[in-house]
């Protein structure tokens, strides 16, 4: 059985649109809003929330809906170019609401902001849980952590190309000369610039146009998704699920409790990570007096690290497991995460050692999502992978309410310096759950290095 390297790349680009927009949502927003907008951390916590309020009901919801669904293009792909399209359209209206709100400050202006950005998560919520489906749909579930692998992959070169863009276009001297319309007073006196956004916003939605035109040309999502079954068909013995005495297929009770312990300990670590991801850039602007050209190069250090661990990773997980590859990746992130307050906790720049720390969240974050949703959706049958990867992103998205509300309130009271011990705090309870975790796991005899991506042509 060999993986069809080249099919998986091309599917992989879905994953490298929505990877691009929300490195930039989750880096800029959190800056709009408290620089243009003057809002504080628990206002700007509440905001940056709310995506994941919808997503919690959006992403199960098309996701099932797509399982459900037939046409002439596949399940998935009517809901991937029509989020896109409509995403691609209201992201470039936010800059327009957030610019001329900080030159003159009206209800109507934040108003609108707030609409547009809910008709945005509302695009992005559509089409999410379809897309990242789409892999699992035409891929057979032995391979899944090694395609998982390169459309983790895909997704880290989405974020890679917004991280670079953004650190050449809107390096401090850029910011400086081209796109500052103001500064405001930040922590310790610090003054931050408030800055146009929009022709970042221009840019990321054309990778997402052009990344999703290359998935429209390539994949032939029918044809695929037919073959996919007709292989599940003929090996009954990789699924989990049992038939009941009405025919029905369900889960044995301990599969369902090891999905359980999966669910919890995915909610853990998104605590823990998107925490740091959603406050990083703030916290650099008002305690360094770094712009957000200082905090895209931290990222796009541990951009890279991923980048150079997923293929890696996939390979290590088909020899020693998905579970032991994830608690190795869970106990990385936590101890990079308390390093990361001993280097920080007295910092007034980015130093070197913050870019090695930054680089092991990579490889961390790269083997626990590589390996997390194969283990997901390896519990259910083929028809109903939408719904399992729905709910995969419904636990991840209830992380992603609580903890900038969370963490933003705790910055805002307590010190922005509790950032990483509160981040470490979480990853390291997502692996006490994680060892309760049984199912899920599926070793395979595969070929070393990047043999184990051969692919038919």
């Amino acid at each position: 059985m060999k993986l069809n390297t080249k099919r998986t790349v091309l599917v992989g680009f879905a994953f490298l649109s929505i990877s691009a927009f929300w490195q930039m949502y989750d880096s800029v927003v959190p800056l709009m809003l408290a620089n243009n907008f003057h809002l504080n951390e628990s206002l700007t916590g509440v905001i940056m929330a709310a995506d994941n309020v919808l997503a919690l009901f959006l992403l199960p919801l098309f996701g099932g809906f797509s399982d459900r669904i037939n046409t002439r293009i596949g399940r998935r792909m009517p809901f991937i170019i029509s989020g896109t399209l409509l995403a691609v359209i209201t992201m470039n209206i936010l800059p327009f609401f957030a610019n001329h709100y900080f030159a003159a400050p009206s209800v109507g202006l934040i108003a609108g902001f707030v609409v547009v950005l809910g008709l945005l998560l509302v695009a992005m919520g559509t089409y999410r849980s379809p897309a990242v489906a789409l892999m699992p749909d035409v891929t057979p579930k032995p391979l899944r952590s090694k395609a998982n692998a390169i459309i983790n992959l895909m997704g880290a070169v989405g974020g890679l190309l917004y991280l670079g863009i953004t650190a050449v276009l809107y390096s401090k001297g850029n910011i400086e000369k081209y796109f500052t319309l103001g500064t405001i007073t930040a922590e310790n006196g610090v003054q931050a610039a408030v800055v146009n956004y929009q022709v970042l916003f221009a840019v990321v939605s054309g990778i997402m146009v052009i990344s999703i035109g290359i998935l429209f040309a390539s994949i032939r999502e029918p044809k695929l998704s037919e073959e996919n079954r007709a292989y599940e068909a003929q090996h009954p013995e990789e699924n989990l699920t049992t038939t009941a005495e009405d025919g029905t297929e369900k889960l044995p009770k301990s599969v369902k409790r090891s999905l359980a312990f999966l669910l919890v300990s995915i909610s853990l670590w998104y605590i823990g990570y998107n925490g740091v991801t959603t406050w990083f850039s703030t916290y650099i602007s008002r305690v360094m007096g770094e712009g957000i050209g200082g905090a895209s190069k931290c990222l796009l250090v541990a951009t890279a690290g991923a980048i150079v661990s997923y293929i890696p990773v996939g390979s290590i997980a088909s020899k020693i497991g998905r579970r032991k590859t994830i608690l190795g990746g869970v106990a990385l992130l936590a101890g990079s995460f308390l390093a990361g307050f001993i280097v920080t906790v007295n910092a007034t720049s980015i130093t070197p050692p913050m870019y090695i720390l930054f680089a092991l969240v990579g490889v961390a974050w790269a083997a626990i999502n590589v390996n997390s949703l194969p283990m997901v959706v390896e519990m259910c049958k083929g028809s109903e992978v939408g719904k399992f990867t729905g709910y995969y992103y419904t636990f991840s998205m209830v992380a992603q309410v609580v903890t900038p509300v969370l963490a933003g309130t705790l910055l805002k009271n307590i010190s922005y310096k509790i950032l990483f011990p509160y981040a470490a705090f979480f990853s390291a309870c997502s692996f006490v759950t994680m060892l309760f975790v049984k199912h899920g796991d599926n070793k395979i005899a595969t070929k070393a290095g990047l043999e184990a991506f051969d692919f038919d042509d």
